[in-house]
């Protein structure tokens, strides 16, 4: 006791001395190093009655102030060096392990995961929206690119922006040419030939010029039959955006087709006379709808969105008021220059609000909210599903498996229009829906600013930051390593009082700060309601599998003999004559309507036909659908079986020593298994379809 005690009065001396001595330099270097506030300073006695604060500081890292000098009579224990071939714990070192307490630290050392890295170099009008979600999510934006790969490529326009080999990129291939009005309306019309109630919220459509003729012949037999008709049509041009070259007609013969349709081919629709009004106003929906993954196929629907509203008061189309702009179109693009329009304070208010502030008025009106969402939910799925088919040999086309590649997700603007009563109608689908959070406001005569958009930002900024939420690549490694609890690091000397943290203790949520994700899954959450429109995509797939070679979009006349022969389609009835010439027919036909000429030989809509075509020889007194269903059921029988047989012929083969004679050179056969769809025959037969009417909340 008298040892400690005397060393204890002599290191208190000693450090009386060393403040006085060293406190002036040690104020000045503090004063040069620009701390904030001045250091508590405590006397060497007040060190001495707390025990605890009676030992040396240990010098950190940056710190500006001057070590006091060790006393002479008090050396420091050192441990000695480990000997060679010992780690520092004194554990033997082996080739390719460590030391448990070693590994334990690196491992504390490492636990840190770096932020998501972010491409927003080809961003362009999303970029403001996109800069505000990154820095609240806290990760890392790279404005002009990067050397080494991103986590995610934000495109402003469509998949080929940029060259990407890995990572996540927000388009998809393809997308730009399926949302097309022509695309969309031809894909829509094989569901509607499918299922004709199911996809009602479709107008009829017809593509100019081509189907020109068929559109007056069959307006003249309607209005035959029904005197009283007086339809109202909107001619909309394929590549038309913003409300560019749109416009009303009454009669057939009204359709500008002087030299305009050859170069640039429309759809006209049948005009919807009756939509809802608020404020006698006309106006239609904005919804952002999230594809997350194609193939397993994931939607998301926004919480909220845009409506955007006409600036003059709706009245049924008449000859008089057919050129009102401004009465019939909702583009917020062309009333944005109407002198009627309300730039939005708020967002219940204004030529464009939140549709949640439309959905609250309606429910004050008594209207069944949760009937409105559920329709329109419905109606987003049941248009995705019309999509993908095609999006697939885009998609396979682009990104060959066993290449490498990104992975692909894409926000969707769908645009749509409440009737009269509350029937949801699909207008058209936006592959690059408007991210801009700001709004042109004219100062003075030609004089405009760009000010702020809070209706845009709070939906926008939602949309994007979330979207990047749940495509986030370390969200995974982030939550495995929260839920592992932290191990203590043993040490020869356990610490008095120690207790185990507990294993939430220090994990730290990083998405606490934010609100929940506005986004909600629709798919596959009601997959069991929809999953029997997916016939298209189970064609689709037959498809692919006969392409042959990779990246290719068209299949050719051999891989369509080996399907069929494949299949076990052919007949005494149907020859492969027979199939050669059917080929040759649907394909001719097709390939003088298509715009894509890159490649010869049956797109997917030809193919697609030919199918329907040899679904009603084989199975008659059907309904389409379920004739179309039984022969992909067939189909995918026989493919089962012989997968199944090549299988096992390799197995032999290679138990044998040898691989297994595979006879003479013959036409290519795709090799690869089977496709998305049911092995076994009739497992989802259409002859039980399950119409279900259950409400989506």
């Amino acid at each position: 006791m008298q040892r400690g005690s005397s060393e204890r009065e002599l290191a208190a001396r000693w450090e009386e001395e060393a403040v006085a001595s060293d406190k002036a330099p040690a104020e000045q270097v503090l004063l040069d190093a620009g701390a904030a506030g001045e250091p508590e300073r405590k006397t060497a006695e007040e060190r001495c009655k707390d025990p605890a604060r009676a030992q040396p500081r240990a010098a950190e890292e940056g710190d500006t102030r001057v070590a006091p000098r060790p006393p002479p009579t008090l050396r420091p224990k050192t441990k000695p060096a480990p000997a060679r071939g010992l780690c520092p714990h004194g554990n033997p070192r082996s080739k390719g392990s460590s030391c448990k307490r070693c590994s334990g630290r690196r491992a504390d050392q490492s636990c840190t995961l770096r932020p998501v890295t972010v491409d927003s170099s080809k961003a362009r009008t999303s970029l403001d929206a996109l800069k505000i979600s990154i820095r609240q999510l806290k990760w890392k934006e790279f404005p002009f690119g990067r050397r080494s790969p991103c986590d995610i490529y934000w495109h402003g326009v469509s998949f080929h922006d940029n060259d990407i080999l890995s990572g996540q990129v927000n388009k998809f291939p393809g997308m730009t040419e399926m949302v097309r009005k022509i695309t969309l309306s031809r894909a829509v019309r094989i569901m509607q030939n499918l299922f004709p109630e199911e996809y009602n919220f479709y107008p009829c459509s017809w593509i100019l010029p081509d189907e020109f003729q068929l559109f007056v012949a069959q307006g003249r037999m309607v209005k035959d039959g029904d005197p009283s008709w007086k339809p109202t049509f909107i001619v909309k041009p394929d590549g038309g955006c913003q409300g560019d070259g749109i416009y009303l007609i009454k009669d057939p013969s009204d359709i500008r087709l002087a030299g305009i349709l050859q170069s640039r081919p429309a759809v006209v629709q049948e005009y919807i006379c009756k939509p809802l009004l608020i404020d006698k106003l006309k106006f239609d929906i904005r919804l952002y709808v999230l594809l997350k993954s194609l193939d397993p196929l994931e939607i998301y629907i926004a919480k909220d969105g845009l409506s955007r509203f006409c600036t003059e008061p709706y009245q049924e189309p008449n000859p008089k008021n057919l050129h009102h702009v401004f009465m019939h179109l909702t583009n917020y693009s062309l009333n944005i220059h109407s002198s009627n329009f309300v730039h939005s304070d708020s967002t219940s208010t204004g030529s464009k609000r939140t549709f949640s502030s439309i959905l609250c008025r309606l429910s004050s009106k008594g209207v069944d909210i949760k009937k409105v969402w559920s329709d329109i939910i419905s109606l987003v799925i049941k248009t995705v599903i019309a999509l993908t088919p095609e999006l697939k040999v885009f998609y396979q086309s682009d990104i060959p498996v066993g290449r490498p590649g990104p992975t692909c997700f894409q926000i969707l603007g769908f645009d749509i229009l409440l009737m009269k009563n509350l029937k949801p109608m699909l207008l058209e689908v936006n592959a690059n829906p408007s991210m801009r959070i700001e709004h042109e406001q004219e100062l003075s005569p030609g004089v405009f600013e760009n000010v702020p958009s809070l209706v845009d930002e709070e939906v926008k900024v939602a949309v994007i930051r979330d979207t990047l939420r749940l495509m986030d690549p370390l969200k995974k490694k982030r939550e495995n390593q929260s839920q592992q609890p932290k191990k203590p690091v043993a040490t020869n000397e356990e610490p008095p009082n120690s207790e185990l943290a507990s294993p939430s203790e220090g994990s730290v949520d990083p998405e606490a700060h934010l609100p929940s994700i506005c986004l909600k899954q629709v798919f596959p959450k009601y997959a069991k309601q929809f999953n029997y429109l997916r016939l298209v995509d189970r064609l689709a797939n037959l498809f692919i599998r006969f392409l042959g070679v990779k990246g290719t979009m068209k299949l050719g006349p051999t891989g369509f003999r080996t399907f069929i022969r494949n299949c076990k389609l052919s007949s005494s009835s149907l020859s492969m004559a027979s199939v050669d010439i059917l080929y040759i027919d649907i394909t001719r036909r097709w390939n003088s309507v298509t715009l894509d000429q890159r490649d010869s030989g049956m797109c997917l809509q030809a193919f697609i036909e030919a199918c329907f075509y040899l679904a009603q020889r084989k199975f008659k007194m059907l309904p389409l659908h379920e004739q179309v269903a039984s022969l992909i059921d067939l189909c995918e029988h026989h493919l089962s079986v012989l997968d199944e047989r090549r299988l096992m012929c390799g197995r032999s083969g290679m138990s044998g020593g040898r691989a297994p004679y595979s006879g003479p050179p013959q036409e290519a056969t795709p090799s690869a298994p089977l496709a998305e769809g049911n092995p076994t025959p009739c497992a989802n037969s259409a002859h039980k379809l399950p119409h279900s009417r259950h409400t989506l909340s």
